[in-house]
């Protein structure tokens, strides 16, 4: 199994963190189980169709879907050989680049070949013609960088600096800081935020919280799960692995058991 980090082009970098390649010719294994997580952020994933498709939930995907934000961890099954690229946006993406409300889309997807036929694109087609991962990536960046000329009245200044500031500061920042900062009230401030990230103020605080701690466990920065719990303001460790079973679907240790197999974000479900 290969995988790869690729960055975006200059005129998507505010919209996009990076995009992924995740690729397996073995056929001795007939099916892997991925598990997603919480991340704080939509995505996209194409899966090419000669190598079959993805099923969650017994449900069979489309081969190009988005998908919003999680508040919950998922599994994602694949055959034992699979090419798959994926995207993952930044938190706002579903309304900057796509024109509507964030909160549509909240723990579900929806087929891209859908959306790209409205504007003249046979998306799947055009992928699989096109070939290559990296002619693959251009395309899809194309398509993007017309869906965001395309909407570009839907960028908020207010939504962006509320963002940027519950991430930096790992989900600490006070939220009636941030609703007085930006002088609207606590239930405008929600809606709004719904709106553009998909879930309320306070809920991405705790996944930002959870990924602050996620990272720490992925770069070894801590040895003991005490510290992680401390240094991301924690209430204890039992509160620390509580949080991190609901957004990640196991224990932290179990996952730092896992780490060999994991993507950001995605990692392969092991006996």
């Amino acid at each position: 199994m290969e995988y790869k980090q690729i960055q975006p082009p200059a005129y998507l970098k505010n919209h996009i963190r990076y995009f992924w390649t995740l690729e397996s010719n073995d056929l001795s294994i007939p099916t892997r189980s991925f598990r997603t997580v919480a991340e704080g952020s939509p995505g996209l994933i194409f899966q090419s169709p000669e190598k079959g498709p993805m099923y969650q939930f017994g449900k069979e995907l489309p081969h190009i879907f988005l998908y919003g934000q999680s508040t919950r961890h998922a599994e994602i099954h694949f055959g034992g050989a699979f090419s798959t690229i994926g995207i993952c946006f930044y938190p706002n993406a579903l309304k900057t680049i796509f024109g509507f409300d964030a909160d549509e889309l909240t723990d579900t997807c929806t087929s891209v070949d859908l959306l790209a036929r409205e504007d003249g694109y046979l998306l799947s087609t055009q992928l699989v013609e096109a070939g290559s991962s990296p002619k693959q990536i251009e395309l899809l960046s194309q398509y993007l960088f017309f869906k965001l000329r395309k909407n570009n009245r839907h960028e908020d200044q207010s939504m962006q600096f509320a963002i940027s500031s519950i991430i930096q500061s790992k989900g600490s920042v006070p939220l009636q800081d941030l609703q007085k900062h930006l002088q609207i009230s606590e239930r405008s401030f929600e809606r709004k935020f719904k709106q553009y990230v998909g879930v309320t103020p306070k809920l991405f605080s705790r996944i930002s919280r959870f990924q602050a701690s996620l990272n720490e466990l992925r770069i070894g920065l801590h040895t003991k799960l005490t510290d992680v719990a401390y240094e991301n303001d924690y209430a204890d460790q039992s509160h620390f692995i509580r949080s991190f079973k609901e957004f990640a679907g196991c224990s932290p240790l179990q996952y730092q058991k896992q780490l060999m197999q994991s993507v950001e974000n995605f990692y392969e479900r092991t006996k």
